[in-house]
């Protein structure tokens, strides 16, 4: 059986965390990436690079999502937007 390895790192005052050098080598990571957390089913957080792809499959689902897409959902959660 392969042994994982684990990084740590602590939050900030603001909830912000650096990514252990080891990571960011790992996976690429350099200045302005975009990073994406995926939270599976079983409550593991698996995180990766965002690649352009992921703009791509967003953009392929794009026209499923208007259910929420109209002017009483704007009213709705226009608020959310201050936060």
């Amino acid at each position: 059986m392969t042994k994982q390895k684990r990084y740590s790192s602590k939050l900030t005052s603001k909830h912000q965390a650096t990514i252990p050098s080891t990571i960011r080598k790992h996976l690429h990571l350099k200045e302005k990436d975009e990073i994406v957390y995926e939270l599976l089913s079983d409550g593991t957080v698996v995180l990766r690079k965002k690649s352009p792809l992921d703009l791509e499959f967003l953009k392929s689902i794009e026209s499923t999502l208007t259910e929420w897409n109209s002017e009483d959902d704007e009213r709705a959660y226009k608020d959310l937007q201050n936060l």
